[in-house]
């Protein structure tokens, strides 16, 4: 087998995105045990880091071993046993999946369907409510990955409270990137992955639990169906004294995501939220210059994925292959009912740079002037550089 050479690519896509220095040199740190005391401090510190980010104060706040798929599922098979009820909202691919893992656990997804790109409104879940027996929990995709659209959580947090339900929040493609406020929104379970705004690379999802969640864990009528992502058990080893062994932690990932929290601490959340803001806002100015519109509608849409339409006349997946063969550019297509119809760029975390927006929006014009649906050279440029001029 011969040596593997990475080719270099700008990662623009819905993930994962570019991953920090200084976060590749603390992956390659010398293995410790994964219960030797340094160790233990290590996940102490990647504790607090995730509390700082989720803004929360639970106890139970971790790192769940797996994808933020692992992610989706451990907050699931927790919390639902067979026969409870679910609402579920989809609007997209990450909707579709929550409402298939709550069917597995033998649940009933209660599922409120919107056209993607939408969001569910909170009066379509307060209608439901009124019109279904008990419901367990309402289970919510905060960022769309397949549609950029961003849902609001908070008026859906006081109707959950208002019939004493939980709220599970998908925070995968929003968490270090937009704010997520675990606690003052009221949300029982909120999951995330490392790959996306945190600019680590995949294979941890974080994950936290409040008091009522808890409770729900503790006081199940059946075992999890999952041994590994059992909470109740791996709680004992996230536990910060007497910790008790679980499962072999992926210590290298570890080391990886208590260094892409310190950068994220040192940059501060606020002007983390502003930057993904501003470049999200040049970005989308130049490819509405150049005839590329939003998907969703400006009061729901994401700054960390845009998901634009492209016209019919252009070869979106010709595109995408000559961006990444010519200039090195990954960008996503679309999923499901939007496949072949849409691209999803991300700008999340160190992916989201003034000079990405503007090597992305030059290799667009100059693929559209080769192709003829872009007659003005520069315009997607220049589109972006006033939207910074006036945007700092």
């Amino acid at each position: 087998m011969e040596d593997f050479h990475a080719p270099r690519r700008l990662l623009l896509g819905p993930g994962p995105s570019a991953v920090h220095a200084r976060v590749l040199q603390a992956i390659s740190t010398p293995l410790v045990g994964h219960l030797d005391p340094t160790f233990l401090n290590v996940m102490n510190d990647v504790q607090a880091g995730l509390r700082h980010l989720f803004a929360t104060m639970n106890r139970f706040t971790i790192a769940v071993s797996g994808t933020g798929s692992a992610g989706m599922e451990a907050a699931v098979v927790n919390i639902v046993e067979p026969g409870d009820a679910v609402i579920v909202g989809v609007n997209g691919v990450f909707g579709t999946r929550l409402a298939a893992i709550v069917e597995r656990c033998g649940g009933k997804a209660i599922q409120i369907e919107v056209a993607w790109g939408q969001i569910i409104e909170p009066n379509m879940i307060a209608e439901r409510l009124l019109q279904s027996g008990p419901v367990k929990a309402v289970a919510l995709v905060h960022a769309e990955t397949s549609t950029g659209a961003w849902q609001p959580i908070e008026p859906v947090s006081a109707i959950c409270r208002k019939h004493n339900i939980l709220l599970i929040v998908d925070a995968v493609t929003s968490l270090g990137g937009i704010p997520v406020e675990v606690d003052q929104w009221g949300i029982d379970v909120c999951y995330s992955a490392t790959q996306k705004c945190l600019s680590c690379p995949p294979g941890l999802a974080p994950l936290t639990l409040n008091e009522r969640a808890l409770s729900a864990v503790k006081n199940r009528r059946t075992p999890c169906q999952s041994w590994y992502l059992d909470l109740s058990l791996i709680a004992d080893y996230w536990t910060e004294h007497n910790r008790a062994y679980h499962h072999t932690a992926p210590i290298s990932m570890l080391y990886a995501l208590r260094e892409a929290l310190r950068v994220i601490e040192e940059e501060g959340l606020p002007s983390r939220f502003a930057r993904h803001r501003l470049n999200s806002r040049a970005l989308l100015a130049g490819l509405m210059a150049i005839g590329l519109d939003p998907l969703p509608s400006p009061d729901c849409r994401l700054p960390t994925l845009l998901c634009v339409t492209v016209p019919a006349s252009i070869d979106e997946g010709a595109v995408r292959s000559q961006l990444l063969e010519r200039f090195g550019i990954e960008i996503g297509g679309g999923l499901g009912p939007l496949k072949g119809k849409v691209w999803r760029i991300g700008l999340m975390g160190e992916s989201s740079t003034e000079a990405n927006v503007l090597t992305l929006l030059n290799a667009l014009e100059e693929i559209g002037i080769q192709h003829g649906w872009v007659s003005t050279p520069g315009i997607a440029l220049q589109a972006a550089a006033h939207t910074y001029s006036v945007g700092r």
